[in-house]
């Protein structure tokens, strides 16, 4: 059964004199209290305390980020060579690695993950991304093209940024966030006015102070803390804003995407999901096993790619399924600054109802709890690594995304690779999946008819900087990562010349 380890170690050093300082908005260059004088709680979702409040901006905060943005675009930031953005962010990512110990405290104890995850995961990947783009900021170019019309003619394309980007990030990962979001805006020359989700600000206004450390100028980068109600969707709305990236729920996407109407901004959407993982009979069952266990409990199940619905053969359905079982009840559950703590807390009480209520409806649909399923402790929000089987297509475990330690096991057993498609692909979202098997033609074929933005084979939730990442279906537009995340901070001029 599953070993509740002791609480998290006191907060000292630098990540305890971040927190304790006061915590204001940073627009162009300057740490302001929100106009109104309103403040916000940050809450320790391991024990459930308050530890620090920020500045909640409003709508005219939000005025200010967006002038002082416009004002950096129009300015220094369009005037800078593209290879002087480039020394600008590597310095921030080196700038970054020299606080990987406070970012991941500061990550953690916002966020609630394993400690060992925000420091060997969460933090380096956020200072390599800002890498990965600042090679690409002297790589962004149009073509000379050929045309077939009568006369003499030089036509070519610019690719130019888009302007003013206003990104809104989820609770989730807010440091590789903020850097999926970031990076590629600046790389292309944008100028970016920040929201990070209210239950995760600290490192984001940690970073905001190292933009100004390593000599970006003022307004290139603002920082806001708020409410998606109020700041968010101030944001989405503003008609000088030329650009919003959002991620997070499907629900709050389409809202997004509606009041960007107003002066047709360009939009990017990273939302939910509910990702099959397939295990075929000939997989590696150790390796599957432990893949597919993995993939739903990394992150307390709080992945937008959480392998939810174990898709099994019934030749190895029960030994998958009792290896899952297994592991998911051997799991130690603690506070997320706990060196020893494999699964943290969920994010609020909020998600912790959400979840909780989900697994209960389960229950009462006629599912089988096979372990879990439970709350676990006396403080924080902690859920216990649940795996549930009996379900029917129609339940809410089966059709929803829960976004915690929940998976449900479906057995099959067909070899019919588009029988198999058919069932994975019956749900409103499409952002990943993952294949198990030792067969990689099978593999292939069966990648090739699974609709989904990514597909991993014999592993989940694998990311690089190189690779693009986005979904199909209700799982949002566009890509970021790769190459292709640029596409969502240019735009495409074309000019025509009449030779003489």
């Amino acid at each position: 059964m599953n070993v509740h380890i002791h609480a998290a170690p006191k907060l000292v050093g630098p990540a305890a004199a971040f927190v304790a300082a006061p915590k204001k908005l940073l627009i162009g260059g300057q740490w302001v209290p929100a106009l109104s004088g309103k403040t916000t709680e940050v809450i320790d979702p391991s024990s459930a305390r308050v530890v620090a409040h920020v500045a909640e901006a409003d709508k005219a905060d939000v005025d200010a980020a967006v002038k002082a943005a416009r004002a950096a675009f129009e300015g220094p930031w369009s005037r800078m060579l593209p290879a002087e953005r480039a020394k600008l962010m590597w310095k921030l990512a080196d700038a970054i690695d020299a606080i990987t110990d406070e970012l991941a405290t500061l990550n953690s104890l916002e966020n609630g993950k394993p400690i060992n995850d925000s420091r060997k995961g969460e933090v380096p990947f956020t200072a390599e991304t800002f890498r990965y783009f600042a090679g690409w900021a002297t790589k962004i170019n149009g073509e000379q093209i050929p045309i077939s019309a009568p006369g003499d003619w030089h036509c070519y394309t610019r690719r130019e940024p888009v302007g003013v980007a206003a990104q809104i990030i989820p609770w989730n990962f807010p440091l590789s966030m903020l850097a999926w979001k970031i990076a590629p805006a600046l790389a292309a020359g944008c100028t970016v006015v920040l929201k990070p989700a209210e239950q995760t600000p600290l490192g984001a206004l940690r970073i905001g102070e190292l933009f100004a450390e390593v000599g970006f100028p003022d307004g290139v980068v603002n920082v806001i803390t708020g409410f998606g109600e109020t700041a968010g969707a101030a944001l989405s709305a503003h008609p000088d804003v030329d650009k919003i990236a959002f991620t997070g729920s499907t629900d709050v996407g389409k809202l997004i995407a509606r009041a960007a109407t107003g002066n047709l901004k360009k939009v990017s959407l990273e939302l939910g999901g509910k990702s099959p993982t397939i295990v075929l009979p000939d997989a590696d069952l150790d390796v599957a096993i432990a893949g597919a266990a993995s993939a739903i409990f990394f992150n307390m199940g709080q992945c937008c790619t959480a392998g939810s619905r174990l898709f099994v053969h019934k030749k190895v359905y029960d030994r998958v399924v009792e290896g899952v079982a297994a592991g998911a009840a051997a799991m130690r559950i603690g506070a997320g600054l706990n060196p020893e703590t494999e699964v943290g807390p969920l994010i609020s009480r909020e998600q912790f109802d959400k979840v909780t209520g989900f697994i209960e409806d389960g229950r009462r649909d006629g599912a089988e709890i096979v372990t879990g399923g439970e709350s676990f402790g006396e403080d924080g929000f902690f859920v216990t690594p649940t795996v549930i089987a009996k379900t029917r297509p129609d339940m809410s475990v089966i059709r929803e995304e829960i976004f915690g330690p929940v998976v449900c096991a479906i057995p099959f057993d067909t070899d019919d690779l588009d029988a198999i498609a058919r069932d994975a692909n019956d749900t409103a979202f499409g952002l990943a999946a993952s294949l198990w098997t030792r067969d990689l033609g099978l593999a292939h074929k069966l990648a090739a008819k699974v609709k989904a933005g990514t597909i991993w084979i014999n592993t989940h939730n694998f990311n690089d900087c190189a690779l693009p990442f986005g979904g199909f279906k209700q799982s949002g537009w566009g890509r970021e990562l790769g190459a292709q995340a640029l596409d969502l901070y240019t735009q495409v001029k074309t000019v025509a010349i009449r030779l003489p």
